[in-house]
């Protein structure tokens, strides 16, 4: 079945204290496109998330965000201490230089100064504790995500299903139709030559009005493409039904069907095909709009 390319999916946990939040957002996008949002203290696990990812999405713009929110009791930042301690000299070599008047050093404010600080460290757990933890919120956010995928896929297939139907039926009227073109074209042939004729000694006979007839028959036949349009058909129903990631088979075979259409309603040579080439078209279009939310 197929897989929508949309969807979101989040998941919480505790740790030691320590509150954790990922949220996954997949949007449409031609390829795959992760954009991975983690504190600065855990940008080391990207590269255990990136896989995971990877695994469960082959087609969006994929949003992954990791916020924390520490233990009550520990700290938001640290000072960096050893960078604190050399600007502080270096302050006080310029206060010796333009004397006690002219530099005042207010510690508060130091903290502003970009080095300063960095964010708290979360000590408290072993790297592959922390790992193993985030990995796991992880796949239930992805679990939650492909869940919701699946629904917006399942009305996708239905809204596809209804317009092949649109489609079959359109095909069904015009191949009930294409033999009185020919007929009607026949007569309309024949009563125009004996117009043309009348009062005159030419006469016209049957075999060549038969050739003329078969000329037009074989320059309107929509028989090739009427076949070729309902294997088209067939083929998408099996790949809506059997692939999860089908969003640029679907948008194929919808071309190959769009361009089938085209050709019935140039040969037709009839206005109701014509309007009923319109439909079809336009059940194919809406196909092709939503295959660009499928994987």
């Amino acid at each position: 079945m197929i897989i929508s390319m949309t969807g979101y999916g989040d998941a919480q946990g505790t740790l030691d204290g320590a509150e954790f939040t990922v949220e996954i957002r997949c949007l449409n996008n031609r390829y795959y496109k992760p954009t991975i949002k983690l504190p600065e203290e855990f940008a080391q696990l990207e590269s255990e998330i990136d896989p995971l990812l990877r695994k469960a999405v082959s087609r969006g713009t994929l949003i992954y965000a990791l916020r924390t929110r520490p233990a009550e009791d520990s700290a938001l930042v640290q000072i960096n201490h050893q960078a604190m301690r050399t600007f502080l000299h270096e302050l006080r070599e310029l206060q010796g230089d333009v004397g006690s008047e002219g530099l005042s050093i207010d510690l508060a404010g130091l903290l502003g100064v970009p080095g300063m600080t960095r964010p708290a460290e979360y000590a408290q757990v072993q790297l592959d504790r922390l790992k193993d933890f985030v990995a796991d919120l992880t796949k239930k956010a992805l679990d939650t995500l492909t869940r919701m995928r699946q629904r917006e896929g399942q009305a996708l297939c239905q809204d596809f299903i209804c317009q092949a139907q649109t489609i079959r039926a359109g095909l069904d009227k015009i191949v009930q139709a294409a033999p009185d073109v020919v007929r009607a074209y026949q007569a309309k042939l024949a009563q125009r030559v004996a117009e043309l004729l009348s009062g005159t000694r030419v006469s016209l006979s049957e075999d060549d009005l038969a050739r003329e007839v078969a000329i037009f028959a074989e320059r309107c036949d929509i028989s090739e493409e009427i076949v070729r349009l309902r294997s088209h058909l067939d083929h998408f129903d099996k790949v809506c039904r059997e692939d999860s990631q089908a969003g640029r088979r679907l948008d194929f075979i919808a071309q190959e069907m769009l361009r089938e259409a085209n050709t019935i309603g140039a040969k037709a040579s009839d206005a109701a095909i014509g309007q009923t080439v319109v439909d079809i078209k336009t059940a194919i279009d809406r196909i092709k709009e939503q295959a660009q939310n499928v994987e």
